[in-house]
């Protein structure tokens, strides 16, 4: 007799137009992400930005349109960043150096990966790393430049 009478109510407000609230898995059904970085996504800006947590969380490392040779200087659009990112966005302009390429040490030494204005942001860097090393690329960055993906054999994805 209950599960009548939780049918008949759950009719009778959908007859009358009312919504019954979405489940967390109903929610997911629908393919819209609940992803700090899509929430961020500032469209094509011409930039580069990083967080210090997953998914574009945490603080913000900082962004720019420009190369920086130095995370940790000030100057370059990053501070203070070395060895703190864990998130990373290319919101570039596409053509031309539109791939963002990331350095494990400054002044664009040593080895690198590359984030294509097509992937949009690596949201986890946890599980990326530099060219032909064991190196991982969370927590390890210290310089980016603006290149063309000719210039890339290491991706981030």
């Amino acid at each position: 007799m209950r599960k009548f009478a939780v049918t008949a109510a759950v009719l009778g407000l959908t007859a009358l137009g009312l919504a019954v609230p979405a489940t967390t898995a109903q929610a997911a059904d629908t393919g819209v992400q609940a992803s700090g970085c899509n929430n961020k996504w500032p469209g094509r800006n011409g930039k580069v930005y990083a967080w210090d947590g997953y998914d574009c969380q945490g603080a913000l490392l900082g962004s720019t349109a420009g190369n920086d040779s130095d995370w940790n200087a000030a100057g370059g659009g990053f501070a203070g960043a070395w060895d703190r990112a864990s998130s990373v966005m290319n919101a570039g302009y596409t053509g031309g150096n539109d791939v963002v390429q990331f350095w494990f040490m400054e002044g664009y030494q040593v080895t690198y990966t590359c984030l294509s204005p097509n992937e949009y942001f690596a949201d986890d860097l946890s599980d990326n790393y530099f060219n032909a090393t064991t190196s991982v690329v969370d927590n390890n960055i210290r310089s980016h430049r603006w290149v063309t993906a000719g210039s890339c054999a290491s991706w981030l994805v």
